[in-house]
């Protein structure tokens, strides 16, 4: 059975911040990687377990796409995955 994905108010900042950077550049690129991005976190509503857990929380899990990394935790007994964050690798480690 498919997981509900639902987006934190962090993650949902973190996108648009995303694509707004981009966008000064190459508005097409942005909406691009926008839509990627939101793709990858779509697809884990199906397999959510398949990525290894974010080193410094247990509960969080992670997936590498590109120089991105999505944030994300699985709440099992509702059936969702909730994306807490989009961060670009070179920015450190973020607040969760």
């Amino acid at each position: 059975m498919d997981y509900k994905v639902i987006y934190s108010p962090n993650a949902i900042s973190d996108l648009a911040e995303i694509v707004g950077f981009v966008a000064q550049d190459d508005p097409q690129a942005a909406l691009r990687l926008g839509k990627q991005l939101a793709d990858d976190a779509d697809s884990l509503g199906r397999l959510p377990y398949r990525f290894p857990t974010f080193r410094r929380r247990a509960n969080v899990r992670k997936l590498v796409t590109g120089q991105y990394l999505i944030l994300y935790r699985i709440v099992q007994t509702a059936k969702v995955v909730e994306i807490l964050r989009f961060w670009h690798g070179a920015r450190g480690i973020p607040r969760l």
